[in-house]
């Protein structure tokens, strides 16, 4: 168990460009930026209405995302439901919900949670043992997890929110990459009992990151208290339309589903091929541990491909999907070349 004070600054979460210039002012461009878990494959851009733009959002579309979210992601009706401009301006609000007190994340995972905590007034802990959630006033998950990919069962979950809520206080369940995971687990249609908040990303699956979508699925009480806070128009017009439709689309999701476990398959072939081993993640992100991390890290830097590694463990680093044939080609290039110099080392 670790203290953690989770206020005091942004960590680099990968995904800037702006950073891998300066890290590697050298390499070639553009980047492959694999450092991401979100989805290379977009959902394919539409026309939009000229009203998304030029009116504020009707609240009739709001009550249809509702609806099309709540059907989507398993929860009992759109009053479970609240959207908002991505996830990660729901985090502070969510640990607010809880008068200050103990909060306690499953890590290691996603550094948000914790910060976001803090934030709030929680005292905040890391633990690596589930049971030690039991304790918390507003403990925090993330299924399946970020970076490592590990998956909580539903009834553990369940069974740690009857505890919490014994004792009033609430378990955070953050399913962001939960469209690629088991979804079976999901808690989404257990929320009307209380106690549970889960969060549901949109950007990631759908490839949309830049669009700011997010839900949060809670008993209905708890979403009046959350769009309160929130008050009007709290999702632009574009993703309002952007989520009504692509949420909409069950064939797109199976397909994709289909291709993203292809194309990790591939990806994990590939890494294999080259001595890197693939020990976890999901279909968005594969999840590595070697000892030459940050040799792999900086060789493929160099030669514009950028993963994500993690300044705590240096052992470890996540790579998300190539996109274009092009990527996949550059990506081979490199590891071929680091395997060169691991060997060229050995000698």
């Amino acid at each position: 168990m670790k203290s953690l004070d989770g206020a005091a600054t942004v960590v680099d979460h990968g995904g800037s460009l702006g950073r891998a210039r300066a890290l590697f002012p050298h390499a070639p461009q553009p980047f492959v930026d694999l450092s991401t878990g979100i989805n290379p494959h977009s959902y394919p851009f539409f026309e939009l209405p000229a009203t998304a733009l030029s009116r504020l959002p009707e609240a009739a579309r709001v009550r249809d995302l509702a609806e099309i979210a709540a059907s989507a992601y398993g929860a009992p009706s759109a009053a479970n439901v609240m959207g908002a401009p991505g996830t990660q301006i729901l985090l502070p609000r969510v640990a607010s919900l809880v008068r200050p007190g103990k909060a306690v994340v499953l890590g290691p995972t996603y550094a948000e949670h914790a910060r976001a905590a803090a934030i709030a007034g929680h005292a905040v802990t890391e633990v690596d043992d589930f049971e030690a959630l039991a304790g918390a006033d507003l403990a925090i998950v993330v299924n399946p997890n970020n970076p490592d990919g590990r998956v909580v069962e539903r009834e553990k979950l369940l069974g740690l929110a009857g505890k919490l809520r014994a004792e009033g206080g609430v378990l955070v369940v953050d399913e962001a990459f939960m469209d690629v995971g088991p979804l079976g687990e999901s808690l989404a249609g257990d929320v009307e009992q209380g106690g549970i908040v889960v969060l549901r990303s949109f950007g990631k699956f759908f490839g949309l990151a830049g669009l700011r979508l997010g839900f949060a699925l809670a008993d209905a009480l708890t979403v009046e208290r959350l769009d309160a806070q929130f008050g009007p128009w709290a999702v632009a017009g574009p993703a309002l339309e952007y989520g009504i439709r692509a949420l909409a689309d069950t064939g797109w999701q199976v397909e994709m589903r289909r291709r993203l476990t292809e194309e990790a398959a591939r990806l994990d072939a590939l890494f294999g091929r080259f001595g890197v081993p693939v020990v976890g993640g999901t279909t968005l992100f594969r999840y590595i541990r070697l000892a030459d991390a940050a040799g792999l890290f900086s060789t493929l830097g160099e030669r514009g491909i950028l993963l994500r590694h993690f300044s705590g463990r240096p052992h470890v680093l996540r790579a998300g999907l190539p996109g274009p044939e092009e990527e996949w080609q550059r990506l081979q290039s490199a590891l071929a070349e680091w395997a060169q110099q691991i060997e060229e080392k050995v000698r």
